[in-house]
């Protein structure tokens, strides 16, 4: 079955959500054909952040550091029932857009699910900086990616269409506001990281012979920024 992902991969939701759906999958005993698509939750974000990331979404937020930071571990605990090690303390965000490049680079070598692993590995467990080049070459080395390929799109433009046309067709046609955002054999939309049990409701319905309309449900996701 298609499936259609937009997430970014500094969102935790986005990393519990793909467990979830992985699991529901194997519990409904359905092939995945995952494709993945980019979406920046903070497209001006620089390479690397200067103050912790609980300081950034409090910011972001409008709450203080105390009730991000409880946030947070709830965030944590909710990732450790999936098989997650979250360390928040230790994330730094920075610019997602060179990672959603090497993603649909990967994507194009059929690695896509190895890539968004690898960089939610990266930078929920081992707190590496997701947006510098030393990152980037580990994780694509990581999955097996050919490091001349990988210079060679680091150092041009190469794929950034194929991210900046997964934003609007988000933003525009799909009107997605947050991550994670699913779209099940091209006609059922599901947002948010949902129960592993309504992920295989959807699964099922998706089996289902085409309806006249689409359900879309939410939950937890990982949020645009608020418009100044």
């Amino acid at each position: 079955m298609r499936v259609d992902i937009w997430s970014d991969v500094v969102c935790p939701f986005c990393y519990i959500g793909k467990k979830r759906l992985e699991a529901a999958a194997e519990q409904a005993g359905v092939e995945l054909e995952v494709h993945w698509h980019s979406f920046q939750l903070d497209p001006e974000a620089p390479v690397r952040q200067e103050i912790s990331n609980s300081e950034r979404l409090a910011q972001k937020y409008g709450r203080t550091v105390a009730e991000v930071e409880e946030m947070q571990r709830n965030i944590a605990e909710m990732a450790k029932a999936e098989g997650i090690e979250f360390n928040w303390e230790g994330a730094n965000s920075g610019n997602t857009f060179n990672a959603h490049r090497i993603i649909h680079l990967a994507q194009s070598k059929g690695l896509g699910n190895e890539a968004e692993e690898a960089f939610f590995y990266s930078y929920m467990t081992q707190g590496l900086a997701i947006g510098e080049r030393e990152t980037l070459e580990d994780v694509a080395a990581r999955i097996g990616l050919n490091p001349v390929e990988v210079d060679d799109v680091l150092n041009s433009e190469e794929y950034a269409d194929f991210v900046k046309f997964d934003q609007e067709i988000a933003r525009d046609q799909l009107k997605v506001t947050g991550v994670p955002f699913f779209v099940f054999d091209q006609r059922i939309a599901l947002a948010g990281a949902q129960p592993k049990e309504v992920f295989v409701q959807v699964l099922e319905k998706a089996l289902e012979p085409p309806q006249a309309a689409a359900e879309q449900c939410t939950d937890d996701q990982c949020d645009l920024p608020k418009s100044e």
